[in-house]
């Protein structure tokens, strides 16, 4: 199978060209410049420099010609902030595009497609009483990207949608997403306050071949909710001192209302900048109190996706937001295809 990936040079793009390479396929990308500096990227993976977004039809379909897969490993995530409407940015940098793209695709007859999600969605149903797409612009996005998704899907065209939960692991060059986490434990005195409640999670590995696996498996329209290690908050921030070199720091767990308090006070800040961003923080401790876990039966069974060491995989993480906010290595930022 040859295959396009848009975001191949990523850190969940490039493990989905190497889980794809392993397994026989042909694999070539677009992606937006730069490379990050050291990244190990697959050799046999041809590489263009683009913004696809910006691709006239023509040249999209030049790079979709004589394809038999396509995986959509792009676009912006909820950390995105702007201007009100927050969705109209989703819209524009993931949904609409997206629909182009698999609109090409098929057309050029295309016979398989994967996308990266989010495990929000998967959360939107399980969860009914949030009203998470009500409350979130970036649930009600990844709702309506999906169902755009599997509106393509039929008989000689399957998609498959990866609904992907927190991802550990480190590309060389590009800056963890963990970053954030890691500032703000460093900018508490003493202690790490966190609520209870916990999240699934998953290596950069396992959706690279969840990518690879879901090409072959998905069958029409099928989302697949990934989540292989279920841990608590009060687990996961132990191994992120112990890596942040502060292994006796402790994770002091605080009531729903008193993270409220702190996230309520957020999005006031940034409502008088003029901002929005894609979850709204009002209604964020309804998320975080919970434990947003998955069956790894559900998901990363029936895609085989291979067991990994999850606490190494976050170590890895860590260390390198260490190793650049101590400035002993150089990275570029996490960005959007």
């Amino acid at each position: 199978m040859k295959v396009l990936i848009i975001g191949g040079t990523g850190l969940l793009g490039s493990e989905g060209a190497r889980a794809l390479i392993s397994r026989g396929h042909q694999v070539k990308t677009l992606a937006l410049p730069p490379l990050p500096q050291g990244a190990p990227l697959p050799e046999e993976m041809e590489v263009t420099f683009g913004n696809f977004i910006q691709m006239p039809d023509e040249e999209l379909l030049s790079h979709l010609k004589g394809c038999d897969g396509l995986v959509f490993a792009a676009g912006v995530d909820e950390r995105l902030e702007g201007p009100p409407p927050i969705k109209a940015m989703f819209d524009r940098f993931n949904n609409l595009p997206l629909e182009r793209l698999l609109s090409l695709a098929k057309s050029a007859g295309l016979r398989h497609a994967v996308i990266c999600g989010s495990y929000f969605s998967h959360f939107a149903g399980a969860w009914p009483e949030l009203k998470l797409a009500e409350r979130h612009p970036y649930i009600k996005s990844r709702l309506e990207q999906e169902a755009m998704a599997f509106s393509f899907a039929d008989e000689s065209f399957s998609v498959g949608v990866l609904q992907i939960p927190y991802v550990f692991g480190a590309q060389p060059g590009r800056q963890p997403v963990w970053m954030f986490l890691v500032e703000i434990i460093r900018k508490m005195p003493l202690a790490t306050f966190y609520p209870s409640g916990g999240t699934t999670m998953v290596t950069a590995r396992q959706v690279g071949e969840a990518m690879a696996e879901a090409l072959t498996a998905t069958q029409g329209g099928q989302a697949w909710p990934l989540g292989c290690v279920n841990m608590t908050w009060k687990d996961m921030l132990t191994l992120f001192h112990e890596n942040m070199g502060m292994p006796r720091r402790p994770v002091i767990t605080i009531p729903g209302w008193a993270f409220a308090l702190g996230t309520r006070s957020r999005q006031n800040r940034l409502k008088k900048k003029g901002l929005e961003t894609g979850l709204d923080y009002n209604h964020l401790a309804d998320i975080m109190t919970r434990e947003a876990f998955i069956d790894p039966a559900v998901g990363c069974a029936p895609l085989k996706l291979p067991p990994e060491d999850m606490k190494a995989a976050i170590g890895d993480s860590v260390r390198q937001c260490m190793d650049i906010l101590h400035g002993r290595v150089q990275a570029i930022g996490m960005k959007g295809e």
